[in-house]
């Protein structure tokens, strides 16, 4: 389950996601939600860092 919080983005960071949704969208039928492609970045991101 997911949980819902608030964060505050740079302009710029927000823009680029907005891009990589745009991108997903045009190569899909089904819909993308922003949070989706924030958890994929992200989830991509944490890869290079190990706990």
């Amino acid at each position: 389950m997911s949980n819902r919080i608030t964060v505050v983005m740079d302009p710029s960071n927000i823009e680029k996601l907005r891009n990589i949704q745009a991108k997903m969208i045009k190569n899909t039928s089904s819909s993308v939600s922003f949070s989706h492609v924030l958890n994929l970045v992200v989830t991509e991101g944490l890869k290079k860092y190990k706990t």
